[in-house]
């Protein structure tokens, strides 16, 4: 469909959907799951579970710290002191304003709900977008993070631009746009956009129950995440210059058939401008590495415990 028909289309389907009942409906079918602290006047939702150093856990675009208690929560509390956060205007943490939360201003917010929890320095990892705050964490905050693990994380700039859905989701018609695409979005076109996600492997089995896709439909949720997304590329611009400065253990995963985050484009160069960083291939492996390879990713964890001396 052309983007003027698609667009047409929207004004008059936002006409009839305000997409707030569809909102309620995701909050009833996928509750918060963990608590609240609040953290400077800004509400926080986090999950905690387990002992030992602690770990925290941030997720990605269009997500929710529901996708790290699928199954890395139970499974990695048995080792360490796990804190996974909703990211701001995602999940259950409200938004922080009105322009959309910068990755520096998410790092900010979430390294200062860990020292209010008591995880000084804990080890941050972050799949996808949430590996790029997981960056401006330990940037702003060296003091304040052990190492890093970044899971199929952008690290780069890159010469493609916005596409079509985040531009209408944070341009003007956002508005309209939002609560239509709130109401009207099928149940398959949320399968497929969670396939597309892990392919080429298949979804695990339960994922697409568990993970509550619906409540990034809201369309606050959809504002927020957009307008994210939009300013990402410039502030990652900003953070690369300093990579060679970064002094703490860092360990990247990456599929190299990850069509979502481009291997080469993003953590091979990353891995060579960070002093110490690891890269690990996944081959064969897309964008959903943290579940496809989860053993992986847990040896990645160890190892950058030992190498910041947790262990």
């Amino acid at each position: 469909m052309k983007r003027r028909g698609f667009c047409a289309m929207l004004l008059a389907l936002g006409a009839c959907g305000t997409g707030k009942s569809a909102a309620k409906d995701a909050e009833t079918r996928y509750p918060p799951e963990g608590r609240f602290l609040n953290v400077n006047g800004h509400r926080v939702h986090y999950v905690e579970k387990g002992a030992g150093p602690p770990l925290v856990l941030i997720h990605g675009a269009s997500g929710s710290l529901r996708d790290w208690t699928y199954g890395a929560v139970d499974r990695l509390s048995a080792r360490y002191r796990i804190i996974a956060f909703d990211r701001p205007g995602l999940g259950y943490t409200p938004s922080l304003d009105s322009d959309g939360a910068s990755i520096f201003e998410q790092a900010d917010l979430l390294s200062g709900a860990a020292r209010q929890l008591g995880a000084a320095r804990p080890i941050v990892l972050g799949h996808s977008y949430g590996g790029a705050v997981a960056l401006a964490w330990a940037q702003r905050h060296p003091d304040a993070v052990s190492g890093l693990v970044l899971v199929s994380a952008p690290s780069q700039t890159w010469d493609t631009g916005l596409p079509f859905f985040y531009r209408l989701s944070a341009g003007p018609l956002r508005g309209i746009a939002n609560p239509a695409i709130a109401s009207l979005a099928s149940e398959s076109q949320v399968q497929q956009a969670i396939a597309s996600v892990f392919a080429p492997q298949p979804v695990p089995p339960g994922y697409a129950d568990h993970i509550g896709a619906a409540l990034a439909l809201r369309p606050d949720s959809l504002r927020e995440n957009a307008l994210q997304r939009a300013s990402l590329k410039s502030e990652i611009a900003q953070m690369v210059p300093r990579y060679p400065t970064l002094d703490l253990p860092v360990e990247l995963l990456h599929g190299d058939a990850d069509t979502t985050v481009g291997l080469n484009i993003h953590s091979v160069p990353t891995a060579r401008q960070i002093p110490g960083a690891r890269l690990t291939v996944l081959p064969g492996v897309g964008h959903a590495a943290q579940h496809v390879r989860a053993i992986q990713m847990d040896a990645a964890i160890d190892r950058t415990a030992r190498r910041a001396g947790l262990r």
